[in-house]
């Protein structure tokens, strides 16, 4: 079974798309990915990979040989779990995913004191709002917020996201604080697209929920842009805590109807089911739950 050599080679142009962006992810050459995976189609005598000048696709047997080849390779990582579980430093590559916002104000922040402290991880970090697909992208680690859509998956949680309304004082001068949340419909309210209901926004105080369906003149799926947009006063909108939090407090956005709270998520650590956790993944869910208080983050303490 010489093709066993060959299955990271394989699985690798899948999930890259490419002989060439698969050979800079393995070190090796593209013509040597190329007569690999020739060779591996000779041994089982099946044709794998459709090629194109624009783009690579899985045959029906490639197709086959790809599902059970990402369980073999899950299998063999499992195996040399097993066998370096005993290790005392963290090392190897670890690679991680998480949303662009939270990625780009909380976790970047952190990462090169992770890697003065762990000098033998070397750290691949994807930012990205859609949702990564952990064990085909090849991940260790994916930071997610909200329920899980696989369960055999394993989370754990790192810490609470909260939302909070919010308009620059200028708007707020302009047009008036809304008092109560149907208040909202006379104002310009600025959409996420991202949000699994872009017009709705849920309010809760004493255990009921009010649901508001608000319009306004901006919609945007990027947080960030969004708040550039609220600072300069051009309506109300719904933002992550953890993205407002540093605004509320310098004063250039003023959080609206305190008195309700609007619904929640949690953010989680996921990573694949497995018997042995590499302690690479181990130490680096450590290092922010050291950092992130569950319960009361410091983006919510203004």
């Amino acid at each position: 079974m010489t093709q066993i050599s060959a299955i990271p080679i394989f699985t690798a142009v899948i999930e890259y798309g490419s002989f060439s962006k698969a050979a800079e992810y393995l070190g090796v050459s593209k013509s040597a990915v190329s007569k690999r995976i020739s060779a591996l189609e000779a041994e089982l005598g099946v044709k794998l990979l459709h090629r194109t000048t624009r783009k690579l696709s899985l045959t029906e047997a490639g197709n086959n040989y790809y599902k059970h080849a990402i369980q073999a390779l899950r299998f063999a990582q499992e195996a040399e779990y097993a066998a370096t579980k005993l290790q005392q430093v963290p090392k190897g590559t670890l690679r991680i995913s998480c949303p662009v916002s939270f990625g780009h104000l909380h976790i970047a922040p952190l990462i090169p004191k992770f890697l003065q402290q762990y000098p033998h991880i070397e750290l691949h970090l994807d930012m990205s709002d859609i949702r990564s697909d952990i064990i085909k992208e090849g991940l260790d680690l994916s930071l997610q917020a909200g329920s899980l859509q696989d369960s055999s998956l394993v989370a754990r949680q790192i810490t609470t996201l909260n939302s909070v309304l919010c308009a620059s004082s200028e708007y707020l001068a302009r047009q008036g604080t809304p008092k109560e949340p149907i208040d909202l419909i006379k104002h310009n309210c600025i959409l996420y697209t991202y949000h699994t209901v872009v017009n709705e926004w849920g309010f809760i105080k004493d255990a009921d929920e009010e649901v508001i369906r608000v319009t306004g003149n901006y919609q945007v799926n990027n947080s960030e842009a969004l708040r550039k947009s609220l600072v300069q006063g051009l309506g109300i909108g719904r933002l992550p805590t953890f993205i407002a939090g540093n605004d509320i407090k310098n004063g250039d956005l003023v959080p609206v109807l305190n008195n309700y709270k609007m619904p929640n998520k949690l953010l989680y650590a996921v990573f694949p089911e497995r018997q042995y956790m590499p302690k690479k993944v181990r130490v680096f869910i450590d290092y922010l739950i050291e950092h992130f208080d569950r319960d009361n983050p410091s983006w919510d303490q203004w």
